[in-house]
Parts: C-alpha cells; structure tokens; sequence
C-alpha cells in the first residue's frame, strides 16, 4: 500500500537525522519516514480494524497528524514508537465510534498479512516448527486464529499485534499505549490467554 512518493534511499536514512531535518523545514526528509514506515503502519493498523478503506484513511490521518506535530517531538522516545502511537491511539478512537469489529480475512489481504498471522498462531498454539502435521495445519490454523482475533476486545488485540507480529519490546509497547511495563507483561498474557481460549473453543 503505497499513500506517498516514495525516496529511494529513504530504508537507509536514520531517523533522528530525518527528524532534525523535518523539523528545519525539509520536506524531502519529512517524504523519506513516511515511505520508510507507511506500509508497515497500513498493516498494522488493517490488523486492529479490519477495513481496508478505513485503514487507507486511518494511515494518512496518522501521518498528516505527525506532519502536524512533528515540531513538538522531542525525541523523549524513539521516533518509530512514536508513530506507531499516534497510528494506534487514531485506530482505537476510530474503532470504538464504531463500536462493532469485523474479523479480518486472509482471502482479501496480501501474502505478508498471511506470513504475520501465522507466526502469531505459532506463538499461540505453541507449535514446533519441526512437526509436519502442525505445519501441515498452519494455513487453516492462521485463519481461525485471524478471526479469533477479530473478536478479541481493542486492548488485546492491539498489544498481541504490537508484540507478536510487530515484535515490539515490553518497552516499546509501554510508550506506544502509554502504559506501564507491568501493565504490558499482564495485559499481553491476559489477551493471549483470551485468544488461547477461542481458539479452543474452535477447534475442540
């Protein structure tokens, strides 16, 4: 998904020297993070909302917002969990005025939404990467648990998309939900025990 012109260099460029940039008024530098992160905040934020429309419109809210604010960013966190606050923090006020959550499908979504949910369901599910017969069973199992996930309130959902698939540090998903670090270690086995028992609930 592709929302801006993207710099051919920009994967090379460090963020904080993008940032210093952005904020002496270049715009090449601001064009540079953006196609540096806007597939992964798409994905991320199609993951929690399961609407490819609203995920389109929810992603350049995310960086015009940032475009905004990007004066008062003072570097306290990373640049990276910054923006994936101000992604998540616009996603679950979206989600929540419209209080309902679809499931999200497979069929409708690329091979990297597919690759991403398997490697949940392996977290989950606790498989071996050996076993042919768990290996066998991962595609369908990857669909039952992306449904799974659909149904999981906000909070878990987001916290097991943020440390399963974007493999964020306990640190990291602190500042992201602004939380705090014990909050993260209980909230994420409280949402994985949740999904732990849908799926069994499924697949029993």
């Amino acid at each position: 998904m592709s929302f801006f012109h993207k710099h051919k260099n920009s994967k090379s460029l460090d963020d904080d020297s993008l940032v210093r940039q952005c904020q002496h008024g270049d715009p090449e530098a601001m064009s540079c993070l953006i196609a540096k992160y806007q597939d992964r905040i798409y994905n991320s934020i199609l993951k929690i909302c399961s609407n490819r429309d609203d995920a389109a419109e929810l992603t350049q809210d995310t960086f015009v917002k940032v475009i905004e604010s990007i004066g008062s960013f003072r570097g306290q966190s990373s640049f990276y969990t910054w923006l994936f606050r101000v992604a998540v923090n616009l996603t679950l006020n979206h989600c929540r005025r419209r209080l309902k959550f679809s499931p999200m499908s497979l069929d409708a979504t690329h091979d990297k939404q597919e690759t991403d949910t398997q490697r949940l369901s392996q977290v989950i599910a606790d498989s071996g990467k050996n076993d042919p017969v768990r290996l066998a069973q991962q595609k369908e199992l990857a669909r039952v648990v992306s449904d799974a996930i659909g149904k999981l309130q906000d909070d878990y959902r987001v916290i097991l998309i943020l440390r399963d698939i974007e493999q964020m540090s306990y640190a990291e998903i602190a500042e992201v939900l602004d939380i705090e670090y014990g909050t993260v270690k209980s909230r994420l086995s409280r949402a994985r025990n949740a999904l732990r028992e849908r799926l069994e609930a499924v697949l029993t």
